[in-house]
């Protein structure tokens, strides 16, 4: 028998998965890495959940825990020497799962090449729709920190599609 408190973890799961698979992606550029990461945010998140629940935005909560284990992630660097196949399966349904973001590679190819921190502040800023306040809590730096590496970010992001707008076009 499920008492109330894992079952009010199970609705909160359900409910927030697909945004945190979303964000996962977003961060990592990787579904299958994406969903590592939540399954080990998930976790965390479960073993302290009696305490989490009493916090005043959980959301936010579980999303700072997302970040950490993908930061986390990035610095192991395991999932770049490991392979558990030799041949990726297809996955035809990727993009039905990033409803409302744009679809373009460009946009994707651009965020991939972004350095982790700089990815971690667009995806939290404006995809979570996180203050700087609650940016800079989740990744552990200053509201500066956030503001100039937001400010980096996004002008990396428009050089980056520009020089792709603008090889599109000599290609033609």
């Amino acid at each position: 028998m499920v008492d109330a408190v894992e079952q009010e973890f199970h609705e909160f799961v359900r409910a927030r998965l697909p945004g945190l698979r979303r964000a996962a992606y977003l961060l990592c550029g990787d579904w299958t890495r994406g969903d590592d990461i939540v399954q080990r945010a998930l976790t965390d998140v479960y073993v302290r959940w009696r305490r989490i629940r009493r916090a005043g935005n959980v959301d936010a909560y579980v999303r700072t825990v997302l970040v950490h284990r993908f930061i986390d992630e990035r610095r192991r660097g395991w999932s770049a020497r490991v392979s558990l196949v030799d041949r990726v399966p297809e996955r035809a349904a990727e993009d039905a799962g990033l409803q409302g973001i744009p679809a373009g590679l460009e946009l994707r190819q651009a965020m991939a090449r972004l350095p982790d921190r700089q990815r971690a502040v667009l995806v939290l800023r404006f995809f979570c729709d996180m203050s700087v306040e609650q940016t800079a809590r989740a990744l552990r730096c200053a509201p500066g920190t956030v503001k100039s590496q937001t400010s980096a970010a996004l002008a990396t992001m428009r050089r980056l599609l520009e020089e792709t707008t603008e090889h599109a076009g000599r290609v033609r």
